[in-house]
């Protein structure tokens, strides 16, 4: 068992042993039966969570059916996150009663009173208890909403973008742009068949797909075969992959079996009839104009991501045109290398920050705690004359919904600058 799920399920149990004193605090003047019922399933609930951690190392939990093993882990995410929020609420609470605590007996000290010290008692204060409870049910039921409609609650982002040296060939081309789907994650196929509906629905020029269409292993995509078989376009489906298609956080009995499932994904996506783009480069053409078109397998910014991408091979005799697009799945490549070597690029299509899941997103505002990691993680950003877009992905990873940033197909419409 790895050290660290040990500490991890030693945590989890010290947050409920602490969280579980602010429960007494709210039922002690209730039944004695009722503080039993309460008890038992409080603790029967941190029970079977520890339980299900535990088990998850004993019994691979790719193995668990799909369903179990989405929403089993969702759950305990939401309740933990929830019990965090009421840590947070307690700690301040016992902050505040240890300064209590101090001033009460330094008062009892230069005080001649024989009875300061036998009523002197610091207890918790209830109003911060109890907001810490109701506040705690805003995540709790918000995840919960997210799991059950934002997950599937599809938008379509349209934007406009100019370039100056478009050939005329090119003006009014429609680009549609999908990523992160993490086939893995779905428990039936109905709800990408309804995505792929709409994006036929588009009637696009060109589909570019950015890249993690797995999890970790190439099976799961191929209950979607004859879905993704029915995306088409005049110029084609163009794909790359992404951080979770090498199957990099995947135990494999060895280095054999994790090559073998490389492989396989890749020929599922000629099988699907996408072309996918392993550091190279290929021309759309039209009316003898050309766009010039880059994929480069997943290279990232972050340290603590691949770097299998390599923009030195892909560009090897690639003629620059007046409009350059590359396909690259993390946008912090966009910083790292192609703003300073790689001018010529005018967009670059990226995904892999999903936007989080989370944050808050209307006109003119838009906010996620992976704004904090990535400075580009959602929409259009602009550096002279280069264009990034971050697509918000259509699948999900982790946490099964979307709560704020919702699934993204974007429609891009090329005009004429």
């Amino acid at each position: 068992m790895s050290i660290r799920i040990l500490i991890f399920a030693v945590i989890l149990f010290l947050i409920d042993l602490y969280v579980f004193q602010g429960v007494k605090l709210l039922i002690q003047n209730k039944s004695v039966i009722t503080q039993r019922i309460v008890f038992w399933v409080y603790w029967s609930i941190t029970a079977l969570t520890i339980f299900t951690i535990f088990l998850g190392q004993w019994i691979d939990w790719h193995t668990w059916p799909k369903a179990l093993r989405v929403y089993i882990f969702a759950m305990i995410f939401i309740v933990s996150l929830s019990k965090i929020i009421v840590t947070i609420f307690m700690l301040l609470d016992d902050v505040i009663r240890l300064f209590r605590f101090a001033f009460g007996w330094i008062a009892i000290k230069f005080s001649s009173s024989p009875e300061a010290s036998e009523s002197f008692r610091v207890s918790r204060l209830d109003f911060l208890v109890k907001t810490g409870f109701i506040l705690s049910a805003i995540p709790f039921f918000s995840l919960i909403y997210g799991m059950v409609k934002g997950a599937y609650n599809y938008q379509i982002h349209r934007r406009n973008i100019a370039f100056k040296n478009l050939p005329e060939p090119f003006h009014g081309m429609k680009i549609v742009q999908i990523s992160d789907l993490h086939t893995g994650s779905f428990n039936t196929t109905e709800h990408l068949a309804k995505a792929v509906e709409l994006i036929m629905n588009e009637k696009p020029d060109v589909i570019f797909f950015t890249g993690d269409l797995v999890n970790d292993i190439h099976t799961e995509a191929l209950p979607f075969k004859e879905i993704f078989q029915r995306l088409s376009a005049p110029h084609g489906v163009f794909s790359i992959l992404g951080n979770h298609d090498y199957g990099d956080y995947y135990n494999w009995p060895n280095i054999e079996s994790k090559n073998e499932n490389l492989e396989k994904l890749k020929a599922f996506h000629g099988e699907v009839g996408w072309t996918l783009m392993l550091n190279e480069h290929t021309y759309l053409e039209k009316d003898g104009a050309k766009i010039g078109l880059i994929g480069v397998e997943n290279y990232s910014g972050k340290k603590n991501f691949s770097r299998y991408g390599d923009m030195q091979k892909a560009t090897e005799n690639y003629e620059v045109q007046g409009v350059n697009i590359l396909l690259s799945h993390d946008p912090s490549h966009w910083n790292t290398q192609i703003t300073n070597e790689y001018r010529y690029v005018d967009l670059t299509l990226s995904g892999h920050t999903h936007g989080m899941q989370f944050g808050i997103e209307i006109p003119g505002f838009k906010w996620s705690p992976v704004q904090y990691m990535y400075k580009q993680w959602a929409d259009l950003y602009e550096q002279e004359h280069q264009k990034l877009y971050v697509n918000r992905g259509l699948g999900f990873l982790g946490y099964p919904g979307r709560v704020g940033i919702l699934p993204e197909i974007s429609v891009f419409n090329l005009t004429k600058a």
